[in-house]
């Protein structure tokens, strides 16, 4: 098609903007920079927030520093002198108050653009300029009594993520002119009867109200539907998997039950209440004739991992077998270690495959994995990475969940026919969330701590009292305990945060503890010096280990009482629950001592006052949450579920019920979306998942 005959046709919601009057193909290049590609792309390119420049100041009433929005008549125009570019455009203005000095600078084309005894609105920051107090003028514009009503000024003015080359008003502009123009062709997705129910604006008017509302009440109703919007079809994306899953053929594994109960006799402990529940939870599943999809949450030390080494053994029994994928090495190794000592003396094998195995010795376990003669596997992302062949996969476990994309979790489901997945995550998430997040899942919460397992008494101590700690410390090694340290390790300054934890242990252990064993533990080190370590440390050899965030998960040394972290303020909530998790593990009474640095931002504070608060791993998620917002929270973007326009799972939690509730009612009643009434939901549904619903079933 030419762009002559482009031009002439009518434009409508799928035109590419560059056809659009006034955009044109340099404009419509920075557009596309903002994922703007069509004018219906434009129309829920949504504000970040309106500002009210609704309420004028009068002129006399400016004051330098202070941002307001002001209205008057034009009386006089004094642009600058010819090629004085240091010179601002200067306009007099009146109103009922008094004059005042509008400054503009940058823009003497506005002296054409403006005339004498023009009303005109000017939003800007009081200043001084020749000694005189004047308005400097960020955004304007001429107000004629036939003129529509305002845009940039003297209304509810929405505020957009602005792009360099597209200043903020010529972007309003723009949409200002789209929304008039096309938001009533924007087609209707919602049931009358869900609207109706649900006392939803319709979308046209929601799209208008978002942009540009009358008032606070009507973009509070916009935002509403639009919100419904996001939350329904997500819900509606989630329910379509699960009612597929409920469909679909799997393995039913109904084992005779001799390993399961031979592991449950070797266990020096009874299980929990919360333990029994959830393994019957799991039991049931996998003997049912389509696959399982569970998530287990479970707080740090709460049991998850015998829970998933029963699944195992029922798989094994069944004559199948299991992979279990964990984020780290480090992890994988001490899964390895817990899966040997509970499973191998029942006969089953259990090989670990990452990234570091040689080729000689990879090859020989992948070739033992494909014969079926191990039953299980622990494993990273070689797990999913390499041409890992399973002779009978009929379960998959995933630990810490969050930190595998759900790219990674299909393709190792797909190393089996539809084996059961269960997905395990030491994060806690309130279950309203957890139900949106995983809603094609069924949920299990161990929320119960095993017998014996003490709260850790948490302290924040600032840089003046490290010489009481190490007093401290030191009592705790007297009476036969251990120590770990953790310092922070981020990407950005690693080399520098592993010499800081280097010349800390260096230092504890010549100046601090000359008469002790102080070991370092980071993740540069081979899996060889790591192991040998951690067995020096949980044997006792070892009474303060110095270590970098690798002790985050999986480690358990029952004797180790006490847990000091250097420049706790770097690190994050959930990252700070999970280090106290390592102590407490013993019948001691056991301690965490958060020690910052400096005077504290916001941010840091809050996290500091929620650790030394509560042990409630679901209160610290709420504080977490609060303070990342849900995008970061979840990971969203590395997850496969689609991303919300306007919606907050904070603060929009009541809509995110209602549009739950509609959902299910609306899957219930047609599985597939495939009535006529359900025509515009089918559509928004497959554009906003965008090929994600064959992945987000795995979790």
């Amino acid at each position: 098609m030419t762009e002559s005959r482009q031009t002439r046709a009518p434009v409508g919601p799928t035109t590419p903007l560059q056809y659009v009057k006034g955009v044109g193909p340099h404009r419509a290049k920075l557009l596309e920079r903002k994922g703007l590609v069509t004018v219906g792309d434009a129309l829920f390119h949504l504000p970040m927030r309106h500002e009210d420049r609704t309420r004028f100041t009068p002129l006399r009433a400016i004051r330098p520093g202070e941002t307001v929005t002001c209205s008057g008549v034009v009386t006089g125009i004094s642009p600058p002198p010819p090629g004085r570019r240091r010179q601002p455009l200067v306009i007099l203005l009146r109103d009922e108050s008094g004059y005042a000095a509008a400054t503009v600078w940058g823009r003497p084309w506005i002296a054409r653009a403006v005339q004498r005894g023009q009303r005109m609105i000017v939003h800007g920051r009081g200043a001084r300029y020749q000694d005189k107090v004047t308005l400097q003028v960020q955004e304007w514009e001429t107000v004629d009594a036939a003129d529509d009503e305002p845009i940039h000024a003297g209304a509810l003015v929405p505020v957009y993520s602005s792009t360099e080359g597209l200043p903020q008003q010529a972007l309003r502009s723009l949409l200002w002119r789209l929304v008039e123009a096309h938001a009533h062709e924007i087609e209707e997705t919602l049931p009358d009867a869900v609207r109706s129910r649900r006392r939803l604006l319709p979308l046209a008017d929601a799209v208008r109200g978002a942009h540009f509302p009358t008032s606070e009440g009507a973009r509070a109703a916009a935002m509403r539907r639009l919100a419904f919007d996001d939350f329904l079809l997500l819900q509606l994306g989630l329910a379509i998997l699960r009612s597929r899953t409920t469909r679909q053929r799997g393995v039913s594994m109904r084992p005779r039950g001799e390993l399961i109960a031979r592991l449950r006799a070797s266990l020096p402990f009874s299980l929990t209440a919360a333990q029994e529940r959830v393994w019957q939870d799991i039991r049931r599943d996998m003997a049912a004739p389509y696959p399982m999809h569970r998530l287990l949450q479970g707080d740090v030390g709460s049991g998850k991992t015998v829970v998933a080494a029963l699944a195992v053994c029922a798989a094994v029994e069944a004559g199948y077998q299991a992979a279990v994928m964990a984020p780290t090495e480090i992890l994988a190794e001490q899964h390895l270690a817990t899966f040997r000592r509970l499973l191998e003396p029942l006969g089953i094998g259990v090989t670990l495959l990452t990234s570091g195995l040689k080729g000689r010795e990879r090859a020989a376990r992948r070739a033992a994995i494909a014969a079926g003669e191990i039953g299980c596997v622990i494993g990273t992302h070689a797990l999913v990475q390499e041409p890992v062949a399973f002779k009978r996969l009929g379960l998959a476990v995933v630990d810490e969940q969050h930190r595998f994309g759900v790219h990674q979790r299909a393709r190792l489901k797909g190393k089996g026919e539809r084996p059961d997945m269960l997905v395990m995550t030491a994060t806690p998430i309130p279950r309203t969330l957890a139900l949106t997040l995983y809603g094609d899942l069924d949920v299990s919460v161990l929320d119960e701590l095993p017998p014996g397992r003490k709260p850790v008494r948490t302290e924040a101590r600032t840089e003046s009292r490290r010489r009481q700690i190490y007093d401290f410390l030191r009592a705790q090694i007297a009476d036969g305990r251990q120590v770990y340290v953790v310092y922070p390790l981020v990407e950005e300054s690693e080399l520098i945060d592993l010499k800081a934890a280097t010349d800390m242990a260096h230092r504890l252990q010549h100046d601090v503890f000359p008469d002790l064993t102080v070991g370092l533990l980071h993740g540069r080190l081979s899996s060889e010096d790591k192991d040998a370590i951690m067995r020096s440390f949980k044997a006792g050899a070892i009474q303060v280990l110095v270590a970098t965030t690798v002790i985050e998960v999986g480690i358990d040394v029952p004797n180790a009482s006490v847990m000091l972290i250097e420049h706790a303020e770097r690190f994050g909530l959930s990252q700070l629950h999970q280090l106290r998790g390592r102590v407490g593990r013993g019948p001691w009474k056991s301690y965490c001592i958060l020690l910052t640095s400096g005077r504290l931002g916001e941010e840091a504070q809050r996290r500091v006052e929620a650790m030394a608060a509560t042990h409630d791993g679901f209160k610290i998620a709420e504080v977490d949450l609060q303070l990342r917002g849900p995008g970061e929270f979840f990971g969203t973007r590395q997850s496969g579920l689609p991303e919300f326009r306007v919606a907050d799972l904070l603060r929009d939690a009541a809509i995110l019920e209602e549009a739950r509730l509609e959902a299910q009612t609306i899957i219930a009643e047609d599985a597939e979306l495939r009535h006529t009434v359900h025509r515009g939901l089918r559509q928004a549904l497959l554009t906003r998942w965008r090929g994600k619903l064959d992945l987000a079933s795995v979790g």
